[in-house]
């Protein structure tokens, strides 16, 4: 691809993200969406495969749907109401079609059928923009319109989330794939508690945006797509592959790493709520997570599965570690202990 194209991609993607999250009017934040669903697009089909142009199609036309959706709903609102504000959603039309165009954005059930796709068809530092930093614009505008916002329907989409993110990742053999239905499972998590407690829907984005840069910047390294070269990959970088270990069981959210923090903050908030019956049904979704998150620590670092495999084992590359993933590991296992520090600027 060319640097100028791919520059010029780079700088559309982070003028449409602070546009959509600084703007309160309706228009504005619809212009920075659609300038980052045409920025990232150059970015998915640059390897000019098959797959990589099936993958831009299907994330374009899901992105046109939800854009328009999106407009829709805030001219109806603005119909109704004689304001363009972000924060005053009244209508109910409106706030339906909202939920609707920002779960299409996001991948949440029941419109997830794009997500799992569209990342298999990307490279693995395209499929880390798709997993974080396009999310982040839709987040702010349902953080925005939160208290307009339906909670029943928003906690049935968000389990709904976290039960199919986990069956669907479990017997799934290519590492995007599974990366993909753990967005779907962790996005469940943020919008099951953005009602009642939206600072802590944020602190959930960020930690999980820091341990899936992680994870992706990792397996970019390795040169890691799918599971049957996993089970060699510990043979060319050993300790890169026991951090991956680790990065992989706090993205689980087992209790001494980081990972663990938002999911009891989460469970604690939804039981001061009453509602008890829903924090033990997410606990238990989160076992089937739990799942392919071991299968893949497994895989990549415990021991080689008893099955014959057609790759060779690697000579171990005596290779530095890039800082920036080294840095990024250390806080996505090692966090755990500020929570208190974290809770009060939070």
């Amino acid at each position: 691809m060319n640097p100028h194209a791919k520059l010029i991609s780079s700088l559309s993607l982070l003028l449409g993200t602070a546009m959509t999250i600084s703007s309160n009017h309706w228009m504005m934040a619809w212009i920075g969406l659609e300038i980052n669903t045409l920025a990232i697009i150059p970015l998915i089909a640059k390897s000019h495969h098959p797959r990589a142009i099936e993958a831009t199609i299907k994330y374009f036309l899901v992105q046109a749907a939800a854009s328009a959706l999106l407009l829709f709903s805030s001219m109806i609102n603005a119909w109704s109401t004689g304001q363009w504000d972000i924060t005053q959603l009244h209508s109910p039309t409106s706030c339906l079609l909202l939920t609707t165009a920002i779960a299409m954005k996001l991948g949440l059930v029941p419109f997830h059928f794009w997500f799992p796709e569209v990342l298999q068809g990307t490279p693995l530092t395209t499929a880390l923009i798709l997993s974080t930093m396009i999310k982040f614009p839709p987040i702010t505008i349902l953080l925005m319109t939160s208290h307009s916002l339906n909670p029943t329907l928003l906690t049935a989409m968000a389990i709904a989330s976290m039960l199919i993110g986990g069956w669907m990742g479990l017997n799934q053999t290519q590492i995007r794939k599974i990366m993909a239905f753990s967005s779907i499972s962790h996005l469940g998590w943020m919008v099951i508690i953005i009602i009642y407690n939206p600072k802590l829907t944020l602190l959930t984005f960020y930690l999980y945006v820091l341990t899936t840069a992680t994870v992706f910047l990792t397996l970019n390294m390795i040169k890691v797509v799918k599971l049957s070269t996993m089970m060699v990959s510990w043979t060319k970088t050993p300790m890169l592959n026991a951090t991956l270990m680790l990065v992989l069981l706090s993205l689980a959210g087992l209790p001494p790493l980081t990972g663990f923090l938002p999911k009891w903050l989460i469970i604690q908030e939804l039981t001061k709520q009453e509602m008890t019956t829903t924090a033990t049904i997410i606990a238990m979704l989160s076992l089937l997570g739990l799942f392919f998150y071991l299968r893949l620590t497994y895989y990549s670092t415990i021991t080689l599965p008893p099955n014959s495999t057609n790759h060779m084992k690697q000579w171990t590359m005596h290779k530095t570690t890039d800082p920036t993933i080294a840095t990024l590991a250390s806080l996505s296992t090692l966090l755990l202990p500020l929570s208190p520090m974290i809770l009060a600027s939070f």
